[in-house]
């Protein structure tokens, strides 16, 4: 009963431990018959007595004994352990089934998971999408009613506009409207001659690369060899090679290992090149939107340090200094600029809009210059290189020249014909009465009391030639900052600067010209028209001159930049107008067609004025052509007493609109 107790308790692998124990004990009981007994079902009397008569009379060795009951004992080992290898397998192919039972639990979990992710994300962007149709709709709604209001006030507007004012407005619309058809024309044309061209060179390209083909197929097949003299060739030139290789080998390896290591050297440089410059072009892309005077220091810092850099690794280059002559001048110049508007900024003084727009030249030059570097490294054959670095005038030299070429010019910012030319004639600033500084503070918040300003600060006298201001620095109610001048002599605003950004386009050049005027007149400036319309960015910058009996008057000029995110004045330019303003006793003027045959030959007119420019000092009767000639564009003015040429302007495209050279 114990027994049957305790084998209950055990399990399967156990059971059959036991049960080999007793085979193996019930084997070891046998040991004792004899060795050649024969196992039968049915023992009869006789082979028991014969059997009892054996045992008697041979009894079993002893030794014979003991290896049966050692080979015995060996078997039962054996199958003790057949018997665990098998629990063991069955084990682990249980063991095997649950794992993989559970890989692929955690692979359906994780298929769930990922179709719950996807579903999360479909739903996710249909919310986004609704939500743009929903801004893009509202964005619409706001535009109508935009487009509403100032068609309001375009109707206000004409509604207290006098007969001289609609007459006037309507030329000047017609003339405009002409202007612009004229310049979408001529973009066509220009689009429509470059296609052509692009054509043209391309198919001229093919051509001359597959006559180049046929002419070098035509010298191979002319000058190949027999086999017969190759192979003496070959044999020839292979007994040259064996003398002459015992003698130059160690010097090869020599020379070999010295123009490694200066290609390496020149190619590191190269790199060096395109990297600073690429550093350059963060630094001036970060300065020309940065309003904060700290990141504009730290920004102008590595600036100088580049521009060192650069420097230093164009002198390492193995190219002609006149070769790199303009590339080394822009990045001296960059260098010095910075060093400049961070003297100005330690002073307290922020930068101005001209100063920012000198930033946004240097910023397009280096760009182009950074561009052109990157591609040359990137499209640089070895054996270009390698002359390059012999100082071979090859592929690589000739574009550094031509990337050099590319930096002579600063690209000037838009302007009007004689934007700089300050006082012409008698100052007549000179006669009016100086105020004092807390006039001019007064003034100030008059002419800004629509910017919300809290605080007003004066920041000294600036004393020019023609004119002395006193300078303010106001602060709005939002903590953004605005400069000030005001002339000591009348108390006029000769230049103000709002320093905020305008991120959005929600007002169009046409608005933006009816709000820059809308200003000028609350100044008490009217009689202008605008003769130069730029869209800088999100700023539009808009240059007005006088007008007198339908006469340009040049040198009452005025600039006036309005942003077109808020839809105000956010800087005016108004120092020559107050140097120069006043009536004039206009001479009579000759007519259009004998002003006209002044111009050269091949110059087709597309709008003519009456303009009085400055010409040395001295006010001058011109009509003023702007015509085209093949693709470009001038701005002619021809004296309307001799009929000479005083003046020429060439019309160029740049990154903002046009520029004058």
């Amino acid at each position: 009963m114990e027994e049957n107790k305790t084998g209950k308790n055990v399990s399967s692998g156990a059971k059959k431990v036991e049960r080999i124990e007793n085979d193996k004990a019930k084997a070891a009981a046998k040991v004792s018959a004899p060795a050649g007994a024969k196992k039968t079902k049915k023992t009869t009397s006789s082979t028991k007595k014969a059997t009892a008569q054996r045992s008697t009379k041979t009894p079993a060795h002893p030794k014979s004994d003991e290896r049966a009951q050692k080979r015995e004992e060996a078997a039962a080992e054996k199958r003790l352990n057949a018997a665990k290898a098998k629990a063991e397998k069955k084990e682990k192919k249980l063991l095997s089934k649950a794992q993989l039972k559970e890989k692929k639990l955690e692979k359906r979990a994780k298929l769930k998971e990922q179709r719950l992710q996807k579903k999360a994300a479909f739903l996710e962007k249909k919310a986004e999408r609704k939500q743009k149709k929903l801004d893009h709709a509202a964005e619409l709604k706001a535009r109508r009613e935009e487009r509403k209001s100032q068609k309001a006030a375009r109707r206000e507007m004409l509604k207290n506009e006098s007969k001289a004012d609609r007459s006037a407005r309507r030329e000047r619309e017609k003339k405009e409207k002409y202007a612009q058809r004229n310049t979408r024309r001529e973009a066509r044309e220009k689009a429509r001659a470059r296609r052509m061209e692009s054509r043209q060179a391309s198919k001229e390209r093919r051509s001359q690369e597959r006559r180049h083909k046929r002419e070098q197929n035509t010298e191979r097949r002319k000058h190949a060899p027999g086999f017969g003299g190759w192979l003496a060739a070959v044999i020839s030139l292979g007994v040259a090679c064996l003398a002459l290789g015992t003698v130059v080998t160690a010097g090869a390896f020599r020379m070999n290992q010295m123009d490694l290591n200066t290609a390496n050297a020149y190619r590191s440089t190269l790199y060096e090149l395109v990297s600073v410059s690429g550093d350059m072009d963060n630094s001036l892309s970060k300065l020309r939107v940065t309003s904060g005077a700290n990141e504009q220091r730290r920004l102008l810092t590595n600036l100088i340090v580049d521009s060192e850099l650069m420097e230093s690794a164009l002198e390492r280059m193995p190219i002609e200094s006149m070769t790199t002559t303009d590339m080394t001048s822009f990045v001296n110049k960059t260098s010095q600029y910075s060093n400049e508007l961070m003297r100005k900024l330690n002073a307290g003084i922020p930068l101005s809009a001209e100063e920012k727009a000198k930033v946004e030249q240097l910023y397009k030059t280096n760009a182009g210059l950074y561009s052109e570097l990157n591609t040359l490294t990137t499209t640089m054959e070895e054996k270009d290189f390698k002359e390059f670095i012999g100082g071979k005038e090859g592929t690589v030299m000739q574009k550094m020249g031509k990337i050099s070429k590319g930096t002579a010019r600063i690209e000037e910012t838009e302007d009007a014909p004689f934007s700089e030319e300050g006082n012409v004639g008698k100052n007549r600033l000179s006669d009016r009465k100086e105020i004092s500084r807390s006039e001019a503070e007064e003034l100030a918040r008059k002419y800004f009391e629509n910017y919300h300003v809290k605080d007003v600060q004066f920041m000294g006298e600036t004393a020019t030639e023609s004119a002395e201001c006193y300078n303010f620095r106001l602060t709005d109610e939002d903590d953004v900052e605005l400069y000030a001048q005001i002339t000591k002599k009348g108390g006029e605003l000769a230049f103000f600067n709002l320093y905020e950004a305008c991120p959005d386009k929600n007002f169009d050049l046409d608005t933006c010209d009816m709000l820059a005027r809308e200003y000028l007149e609350s100044l008490g400036i009217d009689g202008v028209e605008a003769v130069w319309l730029s869209d800088a960015g999100m700023v539009a910058d808009i240059t007005y001159v006088g007008v007198q009996n339908g006469v340009r008057i040049y040198p009452d000029l005025i600039r006036v930049r309005v942003c077109e995110s808020k839809g105000r004045v956010v800087g005016i330019d108004a120092m020559e107008y107050h140097l120069n303003h006043k009536e004039r006793e206009l001479e009579a003027a000759s007519s259009r067609e004998t002003a006209q045959t002044s111009l050269g030959e091949g110059l087709e007119p597309y709008a003519v004025h009456l303009a009085l420019i400055p010409v040395d000092d001295q006010e001058v009767l011109t009509h003023e052509f702007a015509c085209t000639y093949g693709d470009e564009e001038y701005i002619i003015y021809v004296d309307v007493k001799t009929g000479e040429e005083v003046q020429i302007y060439r019309v160029r495209m740049g990154a903002h609109g046009s520029y004058l050279e």
